[in-house]
């Protein structure tokens, strides 16, 4: 018998609830998988994988979970409340991205080696610029007088598309961070395979999000 459209719309919510609990478990999952890999604190180094982790699988994860409505850790909150959370785990996650490329940029400079010379160099540094930019431009969407030819409607798809586009990059970044040498020497066979996944799994529920959210209703728009 054909499942009702009612039936089909709470499979789909499960379904979805099921992602955003699995994305909030692997994210937090990795970050602490990295952080036992990196041991921070044992050389300059190890701050550069826990805190670009901590920023990126984590803090900014969680950020955009939040407007989540099946999965959200502040689903009984307010809006205005939501709002202000994810601006506070996004800039501790710019702050943690920030302090763990100059801290990467150092460490090269004390053993004279050449920077930005790997993909997963230059993607990390376009990854950081790009979510300060994206930090910057999030104020549009606090002040959106300032924009006298947006609407506050188009800010927030505009703002959630290239966050999308933001977080997209990040996960690139921890990916390639993953083909280096410092994490193949250590992680290697189904380890290293379930660390590539982890980034892959929490970007295609991020994606479903945001398009369900933004993207989709601006097509069905009129």
């Amino acid at each position: 018998m054909a499942l009702t459209i009612e039936t089909e719309s709470r499979i789909y919510r499960s379904l979805r609830a099921v992602s955003g609990i699995t994305a909030h478990l692997v994210s937090l999952g990795f970050t602490i998988f990295v952080a036992v890999l990196a041991r921070p604190g044992s050389s300059l180094f190890s701050w550069h994988p826990f805190l670009m982790s901590l920023a990126f699988s984590f803090l900014m994860t969680e950020a955009l979970l939040v407007f989540s409505p099946e999965s959200s850790l502040l689903r009984s909150f307010s809006r205005k409340a939501k709002v202000r959370f994810h601006w506070a785990l996004q800039l501790l996650a710019l702050l943690c991205a920030l302090l763990g490329l100059a801290i990467i940029s150092y460490n090269k400079y004390l053993n004279s080696k050449a920077h930005f010379v790997t993909w997963h160099g230059l993607t990390g540094l376009l990854t950081v610029l790009y979510a300060s930019m994206q930090c910057i431009g999030g104020v549009a969407l606090l002040y959106p007088k300032l924009m006298k030819n947006w609407t506050l409607a188009k800010l927030k798809v505009y703002h959630a598309t290239s966050g999308l586009v933001g977080y997209l990059l990040g996960c690139a970044s921890l990916m390639l961070a993953m083909c280096s040498l410092w994490f193949t020497t250590t992680v290697t066979g189904l380890s290293w395979y379930l660390s590539v996944l982890c980034p892959i799994l929490t970007s295609l529920v991020i994606m479903n999000q945001v398009s369900n959210a933004y993207l989709y209703r601006k097509r069905i728009q009129p």
